[in-house]
């Protein structure tokens, strides 16, 4: 490891794997590096006796046979789905990276209201007989979406009495909608994950709620998309695109230590006794322990069941969100599906992620609400993960670290962590090239030879 590189990337979750994939198109020289053998670190994806000694321990002795084939699954560590609009469908548009990926789109949307689970609608005739809300309100609902619609935050002519700056919740007084429905609106739609959001200017709700209706125009049965065969491909697909245009990857190499200048800026990268000199590098929370810290925790349960979500109109694909107010939490409560549709589990099989922030001592009985809603589940596996943030100054010490991922089921968030250290390690506030696909002559949507 004489070479010097531009950046070397420690771990290979998703965030990783996408930097390194664009920085290699921008023309860096990447070294890509990872303690663990495999691809994908916390967003990998895992067949049943992998995970099974993943959450269990190796020496567990429960049999796992009767739940089908092993290499029959491939279940996702941090299951999300992608929005059909989203900036993560962008990057891999521009990168051309779908050329390595099939996907499915999500059956549907759902949110529980008054302990009952209810469709988001995706239609206009899924909206007039959808029983989230009663008919004048759906009236009042009608015309809010017509302003989000018509909403151009360049074109004053649209605000329609509206100060895009000011707090969402004075948006919603105008058009005066119920309690219930700002829960849908909010949580559902916008997606946001606490109360906070009625406080954040409305032009951002606006924003939010514009990208689910664009995706939702995408395929018409929600908003989502998932990747045939599981997340863990997502991560491969990016360090394919870095390996064609010249990016080094290196599995199964321990980080001994860091090489620092006069300055306390890192230098090199010391595996096994030998050092990778470099400019600057982008790591996932777990390499500098010292350079991060804890803002909370994450509890995920993914269960195994043999039978759609009662509910869901026998759906083999869903997202349902249970609204902070509607079980009495400060967060959301999220439930992602997926099954043998998308070649992740046995025919008949489901799995099921729920996932929430940690709230109290006691974190396996605060996701019980999503827990109530899948009936008899066949096994279950449980964690709890640290949520970090980064609290170094990538200018000084060189080390650019993204965040944890949070408990959503969707991937907005990390596209924007993305867009953060992208932003911070090249100096341009101006990214949009990353979110508009390429020309056909743009080498980043060459062909492989």
């Amino acid at each position: 490891m004489d070479e010097e590189y531009d950046v070397i990337v420690l771990g290979t979750g998703l965030t990783e794997c996408i930097l390194s994939g664009l920085l290699s198109v921008d023309g860096k020289k990447v070294l890509h590096m990872d303690r663990n053998d495999y691809y994908g670190g916390n967003c990998a994806s895992l067949n049943l006796q992998q995970a099974w000694t993943h959450f269990e321990g190796p020496d567990s002795g429960e049999p796992y046979e009767s739940l089908g084939k092993v290499r029959s699954y491939n279940i996702d560590l941090v299951p999300k789905f992608l929005m059909a609009n989203g900036k993560l469908v962008k990057i891999l548009l521009h990168t051309r990276v779908t050329r390595y990926l099939e996907f499915k789109s999500v059956d549907g949307s759902f949110v529980l209201k008054k302990n009952k689970i209810h469709k988001v609608p995706a239609t206009e005739t899924e909206a007039l007989g959808s029983k989230l809300m009663g008919l004048f309100e759906k009236g009042r609902f009608r015309d809010f979406l017509v302003y989000v619609v018509e909403f151009d935050i360049n074109d004053e002519s649209t605000y329609k009495g509206v100060e895009p700056y000011g707090p969402t919740a004075d948006m919603l007084k105008k058009y005066k909608l119920e309690k219930s429905t700002m829960d849908f609106v909010g949580h559902a739609l916008a997606l946001y994950r606490d109360e906070t959001w009625l406080e954040k200017p409305c032009f951002e709700t606006i924003e939010r709620v514009k990208l689910y209706h664009e995706s939702l125009a995408q395929h018409g049965k929600s908003p989502y998309l998932y990747p045939l065969y599981g997340l863990g491909d997502l991560p491969q697909a990016f360090a394919r695109l870095s390996a064609i245009y010249g990016g080094t990857y290196m599995l199964n190499k321990p980080i001994e230590g860091f090489e620092t200048d006069g300055t306390g800026r890192i230098v090199g990268v010391i595996s096994e006794g030998q050092t990778a000199r470099c400019r600057a590098v982008i790591a996932d929370p777990s390499y500098f322990e010292d350079k991060v810290e804890q803002v909370g925790q994450i509890i995920r349960c993914i269960c195994i069941i043999d039978h759609p979500i009662d509910g869901t109109s026998n759906a083999e694909s869903c997202q349902i969100i249970l609204p902070q107010n509607q079980i009495g939490r400060g967060n959301d409560i999220y439930l992602s599906c997926v099954s043998f549709a998308h070649h992740v589990a046995p025919a008949g099989k489901y799995i099921v992620m729920i996932s929430t922030t940690v709230e109290t001592g006691d974190p396996r009985s605060e996701i019980q609400p999503g827990l109530n809603l899948l009936g008899n589940v066949l096994h279950s596996f449980y964690s709890v993960q640290p949520l970090y943030t980064p609290r170094n100054n990538p200018n000084s010490d060189g080390v650019f670290i993204s965040n944890s991922y949070d408990p959503t089921t969707h991937f907005e968030s990390i596209a924007e962590d993305v867009i953060r250290i992208y932003k911070e390690y090249t100096g341009l506030d101006d990214v949009s090239h990353i979110l508009v696909p390429a020309p056909n002559d743009d080498p980043a949507g060459a062909d492989e030879q």
